[in-house]
């Protein structure tokens, strides 16, 4: 077991993967109100928004009054999703409207994109309507065009340790996806467990085999980012297995909201206060105030009106009655 790293990265995607799988749409008002609020939790990585279509996505219609109305400390990196190379052009002619990269308060609307696919073709078929190799194909030109407009760029391989359609996705494909992604521009790559089928010895194995083919190439290094979801009860177990091997980026949701919406019930992101908590408890910092990170779950919780599957949002964090401090 390597030694676990002294702190990491936290990437909150709560407002783009948790609220576009609610089945009613969060008002655009109280949307900005938690962004805000998350961003003034310690966090300095969150996505807030998706450039995918109003009609395939309706709970996001509002991107644009959302980015120019959020108001997001400068040093908090904003990232939004993008689909393909129209998304591309709706997000940069916003950014442009909204001074581009040298507006005059030094915010740009947004300073990152996440680019998207499936190591599976019928997930992929079924989330885009597209194979994998047109996928990689449009992404290459989004990613090329995205960082010429001086974006950083991460890319998302969904059902990167199984598929609810296929099963088994062979780690070599992942892999070379991975590679064509960070040899077309991106500089961070996600592997999700998009249905939760993911388990700790082979998230080790996984993220092993990925140090080992991605830590060189064309491109140089690629920062490598775990998005578990916790379908299955195993999400935090998966994050500990990935820290074993040296891993210090992650992604999760607060209130342990979001999911995918290919298969219908794919649900459960890991809590990003219960991701908060396990690593301080662990000793590990991660920069976030948990206090005021379980306000904005309790503040989405009562949003939405209904519990949430956050642990230390009923559980509270260890209360430790003695000197042991964090």
């Amino acid at each position: 077991m390597s030694e676990y790293p002294d702190a990491v990265k936290i990437r909150e995607v709560g407002p783009r993967d948790g609220f576009q799988n609610e089945p009613e749409t969060i008002a655009t008002e109280r949307k900005v109100e938690l962004i805000d609020a998350l961003a003034r939790t310690g966090l300095r990585r969150l996505e807030v928004t998706s450039f995918v279509r109003p009609d395939v996505i309706p709970q996001l219609a509002d991107a644009a009054e959302v980015l120019a109305r959020i108001e997001i400390p400068p040093q908090v990196a904003v990232s939004v999703l993008i689909p393909n190379e129209r998304g591309l052009d709706n997000a940069l002619a916003l950014r442009e409207e909204a001074g581009g990269p040298s507006a005059g308060d030094g915010r740009t609307a947004f300073d990152e994109i996440n680019v998207f696919l499936s190591a599976s073709e019928t997930h992929n078929r079924k989330n885009v309507n597209r194979s994998i190799a047109e996928s990689l194909a449009g992404l290459k030109v989004v990613l090329a065009r995205a960082r010429g407009a001086g974006l950083r760029c991460e890319g998302v391989i969904s059902t990167s340790f199984g598929c609810p359609y296929e099963g088994h996705v062979p780690v070599e494909r992942v892999l070379e996806i991975a590679a064509r992604l960070r040899d077309a521009g991106a500089q961070e790559i996600g592997f999700g467990d998009t249905t939760g089928m993911a388990n700790p010895r082979q998230v080790r194995e996984f993220f092993t085999a990925a140090r080992q083919r991605l830590d060189g190439g064309a491109s140089g290094a690629v920062e490598l980012t775990a998005h578990f979801h916790n379908t299955r009860g195993q999400g935090l177990a998966n994050v500990l297995a990935a820290l074993d091997v040296g891993i210090d980026s992650f992604e999760s949701s607060f209130g342990e909201l979001g999911g995918c919406p290919v298969p219908a019930g794919a649900t459960g992101n890991i809590a990003t206060e219960d991701l908060v908590s396990m690593l301080h408890e662990m000793r590990i910092a991660t920069g976030i105030d948990l206090p005021a990170l379980l306000a904005c779950a309790r503040r989405v919780q009562e949003v939405l009106g209904r519990p949430l599957g956050s642990h230390t949002l009923v559980a509270g964090p260890v209360d430790w009655r003695d000197a042991h401090t964090q």
